[in-house]
């Protein structure tokens, strides 16, 4: 065990000061032993007591350690982005639409949501949307929506009722505490505005929203939900460093993806996953071959089936039996 890891550790500080302070008193006791051993029977007694509170606090340290590094794994904070693709204006009504399923799945599940930026077309669809969940186990769950999401129906505007196909992405960034990538502040340039609240609110008059651009690559991140200027650079950059790891991870799984078992698609956010069929009420998930013909309740927040099947997949590491049921391709 190495001591000097968890008395680094302000989580295991204490707990490391009293496990060496165990080890102090077991060497006297061993000394003490070795200079009279009358005192024998007495002193295996103090050693069994001190090799068992020192086991008692080694176990602590590492459920300790442990559980950090299961929150780095699968973190309790994420971005969920929403972005609409093929399809204009039926496109962006989608793209809202995915957003609020997820919103209302959140709820349910007791998570905190938060928008963050939205840009919005004229008939309340949003062009892309940016979201912060906060919650227990959330981006273990919501770890496979990234990707292309494909809706086929008839759009409320179309009058010979032909069957339109349109399109919208989502992303899903998890939040880390300790990033993996690092961000040279010299690659950075920072951009303030107005917020844009409605209604005329004072939040118009003064430049509270940021917008932090990447150089080398080009990404930008745009952050209303604070109230301060400061407060919204953190946000955006925040973001912008999840966005950036998102991206060498993607990369990273694209090139082992054939050698990992019970994979559920490549991670990556240009792969389609799911058909959402309204004229025969159906959402196929195509990465796992499985359809669920509850498409109304789906939209609704009802996805725990989905992500659930999704779990069943990963733990199996076997594809399915079932043959996907036809997309409309």
């Amino acid at each position: 065990m190495n001591l000097e890891t968890y008395k680094a550790n302000p989580k295991t500080a204490f707990l490391a000061g009293m496990y060496e302070k165990l080890i102090r008193d077991e060497k006297e006791v061993r000394s003490m032993m070795e200079k009279d051993p009358s005192l024998k029977e007495m002193a295996e007694s103090d050693l069994t007591s001190i090799v068992e509170q020192k086991q008692n606090l080694e176990d602590q340290m590492k459920s300790i350690i442990e559980g950090d590094v299961q929150v780095e794994e699968k973190p309790n904070e994420i971005i969920l982005e929403v972005r609409a693709g093929a399809g204009g204006d039926e496109a962006a009504l989608f793209a809202a639409e995915l957003l609020n399923m997820y919103r209302r799945y959140a709820e349910n599940r007791g998570w905190a949501t938060r928008i963050i930026d939205e840009s919005s077309n004229d008939i309340g669809g949003y062009k892309e949307a940016s979201m912060e969940i906060k919650g227990k186990g959330i981006y273990d769950d919501l770890r496979w929506e990234t990707g292309v999401h494909r809706v086929q129906r008839v759009p409320e505007t179309e009058k010979s009722g032909r069957i339109h196909t349109s399109t919208a992405s989502v992303a899903i960034m998890p939040i880390r505490k300790k990033s993996k990538f690092i961000i040279n502040p010299a690659d950075l340039e920072i951009e303030t505005s107005r917020a844009g609240g409605k209604g005329g609110q004072n939040v118009n008059k003064v430049e509270t929203a940021a917008r932090v651009i990447h150089k080398p690559t080009g990404m930008a991140v745009r952050s209303v939900a604070e109230r301060s200027q400061s407060a919204n650079k953190e946000k955006a950059l925040q973001i912008l460093t999840a966005r950036l790891e998102a991206m060498q991870e993607e990369a990273e799984a694209k090139k082992f993806s054939a050698n990992r078992k019970g994979q559920i698609g490549t991670g990556d956010r240009s792969e389609k996953i799911r058909t959402y069929n309204f004229p025969q009420d159906r959402m196929t998930d195509h990465r796992i071959k499985e359809s669920w013909h509850t498409l109304p309740l789906i939209l609704k927040g009802n996805i725990q089936p989905i992500i659930d099947a999704l779990h069943a997949f990963e733990k199996s590491g076997k594809e399915s039996a079932a043959e996907p049921i036809g997309d409309g391709e």
